[in-house]
């Protein structure tokens, strides 16, 4: 990935344009990251479960942003979706240079002894095994092992991870706690491979996720607890992810990078 932009920009020709697939693309940390990729030389196709105009409105703004634009809809908790998703890409591109996956859900704030089997089974499926699936797919397609040429994985962690999130999410931070060992144990077995695999842990960030789970201000209300007194926003949590996908993070790989404002 990285020689063949440099032999482009040798011969004076512009470098390819690297193919991006975002996760859960249709607004928040995922819609962020699909246009700031495009503003810095990615096409990106967006993954979505249902909102089929918030994803088209996504794509507006990558194209806006000079990027090529795929809408893939897939229910990442199917694995055979999955599967036919990435069939779809490859059909459309012929491969794909970097993954982030960022779907991911929240649910009623609620102890543990209240969960359902449905709520734990649902948060794990989405979070942890669409993770999973994902990364598989891309990796085959992507590992010098498996004849590709190299990229980069992101995954969407939380610092909800170390902190546990007593009496609210306890399901979804250990969901997170999972894309951390994820994220290391895969970086292990890809760093001779050419795909460097990395996560991002955001804080309390000023997103819609917070509304699904029934609480629309959470992160506003959560602000006092936050060494920096605010919560954060989906560009900020973008700017890391647009790094690690980088050539400047061509050294790292295996890294929990917080984005937390302190917390």
């Amino acid at each position: 990935m990285e020689s063949a932009n440099t032999q482009s920009s040798l011969s004076g020709a512009a470098p390819a344009r690297r193919r991006l697939l975002v996760t859960g693309a249709g607004r928040g940390i995922g819609a962020a990251v699909a246009v700031m990729a495009a503003e810095r030389g990615w096409d990106v196709a967006l993954n979505y479960a249902r909102d089929t105009a918030a994803a088209e409105r996504t794509a507006a703004r990558v194209r806006q942003a000079g990027g090529r634009a795929l809408l893939l809809p897939a229910d990442v908790a199917d694995d055979t979706a999955v599967v036919a998703m990435f069939a779809s890409l490859d059909q459309a591109w012929g491969g794909l240079d970097g993954l982030v996956n960022n779907a991911g859900v929240v649910d009623m704030a609620q102890r543990v002894d209240e969960y359902s089997a449905a709520r734990v089974q649902r948060m794990f499926a989405i979070n942890v095994f669409g993770s999973f699936s994902c990364a598989r797919e891309a990796v085959r397609r992507m590992s010098t092992r498996h004849g590709g040429t190299g990229g980069a994985i992101v995954n969407i962690g939380s610092v909800a991870s170390k902190l546990g999130s007593a009496g609210q999410y306890v399901d979804y931070a250990a969901a997170k706690g999972a894309i951390d060992v994820f994220t290391i144990g895969l970086s292990r077995e890809l760093a001779t491979e050419g795909v460097r695999v990395n996560c991002v842990r955001p804080g309390i960030t000023d997103t819609e996720i917070h509304a699904s789970g029934g609480q629309p201000e959470r992160a506003r209300q959560l602000a006092p607890m936050i060494p920096m007194q605010r919560p954060g926003t989906a560009d900020e949590i973008a700017e890391a992810v647009l790094w690690l996908l980088s050539d400047a993070a061509a050294y790292t790989t295996g890294a929990l990078l917080d984005v937390t404002g302190g917390r």
